[in-house]
């Protein structure tokens, strides 16, 4: 690892089975001997809870450029206090969700990609990006009846179609997430340390 760290973020639609996978693959990299840790975001700092409170289950949904900005804001506390800290003293950060996930979400709410990507300029570039598709109308059945504002077929079909494009462009690295738990997870075990071992 040579004290420099590595960062792989986690990405999916909601309910794509992104925090049990992201723990998951935090608790194999260590049953390897990495030393690996798990973050999320929104983070559980002052503007992560207000994302979460008014953002994503408020009245009805901000609009995209306020929602933007506060993901912005809350990841540039998450980057400066969580993730550089950690990569500094040689970790493997695995992030359940990222700057990716404003690209997709607010993209698909029509905001411009570059302006999003503008505003997030102060985000480190993952080492590894994965993405679990699961098809939108699959997710929805698997969420909770107390979802969040964003969690509706049609948002959900625009955000994947987001993110199959970041895939094709190669920020992302596809994963079924149709696949079993097990056969899901050892697939990003298996990108993971493919990864690790070239120190990309």
């Amino acid at each position: 690892m040579n004290g420099k760290g590595f960062f792989i973020c986690i990405e999916g639609l909601d309910g794509a089975g992104k925090t049990t996978q992201a723990k998951i693959l935090v608790k194999s990299l260590k049953a390897k001997g990495y030393d690996a840790i798990y973050t999320a975001e929104p983070t559980r700092g002052q503007i992560g809870r207000f994302i979460k409170k008014y953002c994503l289950h408020g009245e009805k949904r901000l609009s995209s450029v306020v929602e933007a900005l506060l993901f912005a804001a809350d990841r540039f506390e998450h980057v400066e206090k969580e993730i550089l800290p950690a990569l500094a003293s040689g970790k493997i950060v695995v992030s359940d969700r990222y700057v990716y996930s404003s690209i997709a979400y607010q993209g698909a709410a029509g905001l411009s990609l570059d302006w999003i990507r503008l505003v997030n300029k102060h985000a480190v570039k993952p080492d590894l990006t994965i993405f679990i598709d699961v098809e939108p109308e699959i997710v929805i059945q698997r969420l909770k009846p107390k979802k969040s504002l964003m969690e509706n077929i049609e948002t959900q079909r625009r955000v994947r179609e987001v993110y199959l494009k970041l895939v094709e462009s190669g920020e992302l690295c596809r994963v079924d997430g149709n696949k079993s738990e097990k056969a899901v997870a050892d697939e990003i075990l298996s990108i993971s340390l493919n990864y690790l071992s070239k120190g990309v």
